[in-house]
């Protein structure tokens, strides 16, 4: 269970960074469309989970490029929030492929072929 402060830590680090992956960032991204679906805060607010939902290109090269360039978007997380927050996290991406997931499901339900169900006779009592 996080603490209030974790969490608000989380949604400063969620905000701000889906600022930085729409406009500082775009070189790394290129055409994808990256949301940062979840943030999670450990307790001394010194390391953050950050999970990445990728779209339209693929998903692990964009990913692999967005961790080799950690270093360069913390930094540019620092000059954001560095006079709001003492301690800027440690970053960690991790992908999150529920959006892709579901996607996944839908196909896979609205491929299915159910028959329709047999009308039911109704029986009236009098």
């Amino acid at each position: 269970m996080e603490s209030k402060r974790q969490q608000k830590h989380a949604k400063l680090l969620q905000k701000e960074l889906g600022d930085i992956f729409q406009k500082d960032a775009k070189h790394l991204i290129g055409r994808s469309m990256v949301t940062i679906t979840r943030v999670m805060v450990s307790p001394d607010l010194g390391f953050a989970k950050v999970y990445l939902s990728i779209l339209i290109t693929d998903p692990q090269a964009t990913y692999e490029l967005i961790n080799e360039h950690k270093k360069e978007i913390r930094h540019t997380l620092a000059k954001r929030i560095g006079k709001s927050v003492r301690i800027i996290p440690e970053i960690a991406f991790f992908l999150d492929d529920s959006a892709s997931y579901a996607q996944h499901m839908d196909k896979v339900i609205s491929d299915l072929n159910i028959p329709p169900a047999p009308e039911e006779e109704e029986d009236e009592e009098d």
